[in-house]
């Protein structure tokens, strides 16, 4: 079985990183962005749309891990199947400056769930 960034060790992935130009200043403001729209985001889903949960996974809550390809990866519970395709166009408009990709934690795969489960953060 092939392996992905997620099976990295911390030292594996500091080499990785290195075979791109990378600079630390502007990496670190764009993880701080990432997290500022993040929380924008899980706060409409909330306040607008009904979440019960909203869960980051992924690179954004590894800063070691995080890289300029990096978006943010959301998983929402408890909002109606009718307003889901709004609330994924909701967050996209506030986050247009990161890439965002929102699942329904309810009915995603048991592989996503379980890593969602095991390394997000709730926000």
């Amino acid at each position: 079985m092939s392996r992905t960034a997620l099976d990295l060790t911390h030292d594996e992935w500091r080499a990785y990183r290195t075979r791109w130009p990378w600079d630390e200043r502007a990496a670190a403001a764009r993880w701080t962005r990432a997290w500022s729209r993040t929380r924008l985001v899980a706060q409409a889903m909330r306040e607008r749309f009904g979440a019960t949960k909203v869960v980051v996974s992924g690179s954004l809550v590894n800063r070691d891990r995080f890289s300029p390809f990096s978006d943010i990866d959301l998983a929402v519970r408890g909002i109606p199947a009718v307003l889901y395709y709004r609330a994924v166009a909701a967050a996209l408009d506030t986050a247009a400056d990161v890439e965002i990709d929102v699942v329904d934690a309810d009915s995603c795969g048991p592989a996503l769930r379980e890593v969602i489960e095991r390394e997000g953060i709730e926000v």
